[in-house]
């Protein structure tokens, strides 16, 4: 009895558990309606509204928190820290429009006017505001306004151009522009909206130039009342509290206070497996692009909803889509063949989304060379021998190079290039370059007499290294644009290119792109085939190894560089000479606030933007300049933490200032220092995989150079990663030596080991 008693007891214990595990798992209610709202909910408000005054007349026993901004409050929403965020309907609405997870409960707490508030003394002010109104609506203007910054979907219309009179009188308007569509900032960082399209036309009426001063929402009547600004607006309701200090306009736009909640049921109508069909499909999703390309501007502009995330390279993009961190990826036409070839995941969502035209980039005072190259071309389209490079690159998918016999004898010609492009465009291929666009290129350093020397950069620099002469012309399958003509020249296009988009073919329909690639390899196959594939095939450990002699020539140099640096500035930064202190404390205080990255690109194409510089020196002097900076501070505290009883000890027993700092202070600072600069000599180790921005064939470089011919993203970017591994850990140990030798325990206790053993 006993027995069947406890057998009856555990079905029942494991049921109850099942039911509570359950309702644990039980969703979140969804809340439709303001009456939910009710009971002690957290309401998240901007500072310096009124949108608490009007929650907590509709719930009195509200919680509320204050955020900087609307979307803040949205955010906090979304994220779970408020159950409901409280603002007025035109803003909120046109903010969930772009977020996804919230939902605009439709009944409104309260209805509210706007109005725009002028000081209590200009009431004549006030009436050219009320006049304007009156202009607006009977001419038809205010119903435009009103389709244009207020549409039913999709974000507002551009701001329309408002001319005023060449005069210096300014009508100054006051806002906050992070309320849109009211008043905000646009893709071109411009201040735009309803709003400030009113203030425009308030400011003609007067003869004024308009003159925006943008502002947090409260800190714009403190502004006004002091005289600051003219007028204030940003979708600011009419209060009697507000009016007791400014003077309002006529209601202008007739609004409301909204509820934001979290909607729980944003993927209640998604179907599992749902796949990509047309371009409307990716008009929310997550949108890879090459940084500066074409396909860049074409997605921004086409998909603004959507998340834009910008790479700099090719085989970085393919990475974040084979490994889902983007939906979609955009590429050129002309290497889908070889990309899918190695991706074996990837199908094409749409063949040709459009099409431009390629050219090669000058610089706008090298017209001579541009035409040269036009004549080149003419030449080549002519003779056939354009036809059969066609055939060669983009027809049979070929990747050797023709042999071309010529001797240059004028000199180089520096070629921009990206050699991570990938094929038929650009690749390296057994340590050399191969591709359509080096091709082109060989051919007119020939036709010129000169001498084809390619500058690997990233595609993000070839304009600036043109723009400042680094380079003599770009051949990288450049797009010609009307912004990028501002820039540069180009010359006739020489190829015709279309853009396609990528996606996993798991998100595509069933049959789209069907890919022959074996399937069932074992790991340990596909790291085997991996490794061979990244490393032995066309001997690409050379890229390794060369990469690898350049980041440690650079690390080690870099430092060197920096110590003496560090020890001259720390010198000075000791002095008690301000002539020497002062520019000592200056340059640290410059080269430590500027990231590295920039100070080399300020560096090498605007210090030296007239020196033909070898890229690796300016390496150098760049990351000796920042490590200097570190190094000085960690010898002046090293220093300054030795007792300076010891130094005048040491004078006192007759030896000199000097004998007495290189005897007595400095062994002892070092080993102070030493840890502290082992660990900014590792920094600096790691900082070094930014050179290839200025065509530099560093480690990582060579990692990227691999990745554009195999599309393998894993392999050779864990490869690199044990290597800097491996450098930090190899150098480290040779600072170690120093430390131990500058510490006479150390020396003991090794001394010590050696006889026991």
């Amino acid at each position: 009895m006993t027995g069947r008693f406890s057998k009856y007891t555990g079905i029942i214990a494991l049921v109850l558990a099942l039911f509570l595990t359950a309702g644990c798992g039980k969703k979140e209610a969804q809340i439709t309606s303001l009456e939910m709202l009710k009971g002690g909910k957290t309401f998240a408000v901007p500072t310096g509204t009124v949108a608490d005054q009007f929650v907590l007349k509709k719930f009195p026993d509200a919680k509320i928190e204050y955020y900087n901004t609307v979307l803040d409050c949205i955010l906090a929403v979304r994220d779970g820290k408020a159950d409901a965020a409280s603002y007025d309907k035109p803003i909120v609405q046109n903010i969930v429009a772009k977020n996804d997870g919230l939902l605009v409960i439709p009944e409104l707490m309260f209805e509210d006017q706007y109005g725009f508030a002028v000081r209590l003394e200009e009431p004549g002010l006030k009436k050219t505001i009320d006049e304007v109104l009156a202009e607006l609506k009977s001419n038809g203007t205010y119903k435009q306004m009103e389709q244009r910054w207020f549409p039913e979907k999709g974000a507002p219309a551009p701001m329309p151009v408002i001319r005023f009179r060449d005069t210096d009188s300014v009508f100054r308007f006051g806002t906050a522009a992070v309320t849109e569509p009211m008043s905000y900032y646009d893709a071109n960082k411009q201040i735009v909206g309803f709003d400030i399209e009113f203030a425009a036309y308030v400011a003609r009426k007067l003869g004024k130039r308009l003159e925006i001063v943008d502002m947090e929402f409260g800190a714009m009547l403190p502004a006004l009342v002091a005289g600051k600004v003219d007028m204030i607006g940003a979708g600011m309701s009419i209060t009697p509290e507000r009016a007791k200090k400014v003077l309002f306009s006529e209601c202008y736009y007739q609004s409301g206070i909204a509820a934001v909640v979290k909607d729980h049921r944003v993927n209640a109508d998604a179907k599992p497996g749902k796949k990509l069909r047309n371009l409307k499909d990716i008009s929310n999703k997550r949108i890879g692009v090459l940084m500066g390309s074409v396909h860049d501007a074409y997605a921004t502009k086409n998909f603004p909803k959507a998340e834009i995330l910008q790479y700099q390279s090719i085989s970085d993009l393919l990475f974040a889509l084979n490994s889902s961190k983007i939906d979609v990826g955009f590429i050129d036409k002309s290497a889908v063949t070889h990309v899918l070839k190695t991706n074996e995941d990837l199908g094409v969502f749409i063949d040709s989304v459009f099409s431009v035209p390629i050219g090669a980039g000058f610089n706008k005072e090298s017209t001579q060379l541009r035409e040269q190259f036009n004549e080149y071309l003419k030449k080549i389209k002519g003779d056939g021998t354009y036809a059969g490079m066609i055939d060669r690159w983009m027809v049979k998918g070929l990747s050797e190079m023709p042999e071309l016999d010529y001797k240059p004898v004028n000199g180089p010609l520096n070629v921009g290039i990206v050699s991570d492009l990938g094929l038929p465009s650009i690749a390296v291929q057994n340590g050399e370059l191969v591709g359509f666009d080096i091709e082109v290129a060989q051919r007119f350093a020939a036709a010129i007499g000169r001498e084809f020397v390619p500058v690997d950069l990233q595609f993000g620099s070839l304009i600036a290294s043109i723009s400042t002469k680094k380079i003599d012309m770009i051949t990288s399958s450049m797009m010609i644009t009307e912004e990028r003509k501002k820039r540069i020249d180009f010359s006739d296009p020489y190829f015709e290119s279309a853009v396609t988009i990528l996606a996993k073919k798991s998100n595509l329909p069933a049959g789209t792109d069907a890919s022959g690639s074996p399937k069932g390899k074992s790991f340990w196959q596909k790291v085997a085939s991996s490794f061979y594939s990244n490393i032995i095939f066309e001997k690409r450990y050379l890229h390794i190894i060369d990469g690898l002699k350049v980041t440690v020539l650079i690390s080690i140099l870099a430092t060197l560089l920096g110590t003496i640096i560090g020890a001259v500035v720390c010198f000075m930064r000791m002095s008690k000479s301000r002539f020497l202190s002062s520019p000592a404390k200056f340059y640290i205080s410059l080269v430590r606030g500027i990231p590295v990255l920039v100070l080399l690109m300020v560096i090498y194409y605007v210090v030296f933007a007239s020196v033909n510089i070898n890229p690796v020196v300016v390496s150098v002097i760049a990351f000796g300049l920042n490590f200097g900076a570190y190094v000085s501070e960690m010898f002046r505290t090293g220093i300054e933490s030795i007792d300076r009883g010891q130094k005048e000890a040491a004078i006192a027993g007759g030896f000199t200032k000097f004998q007495a700092f290189r005897f007595i202070i400095l062994p002892q600072a070092i080993r102070h220092i030493m840890p502290v600069y082992k660990g900014e000599f590792i920094s600096l180790i790691k900082m070094t995989s930014v050179v290839g921005y200025i065509a530099v064939q560093d480690l990582t470089k060579a990692s990227d150079i691999i990745r554009s011919r195999t599309f393998d993203a894993f392999l050779p970017i864990i490869m690199v990663a044990v290597l800097y591994f491996l450098i930090a850990w190899l150098l480290t140990k040779g600072l170690d030596l120093i430390e131990i030798s500058s510490d006479p325990r150390r020396r003991a206790r090794n001394r010590q080991g050696r006889g026991q053993s």
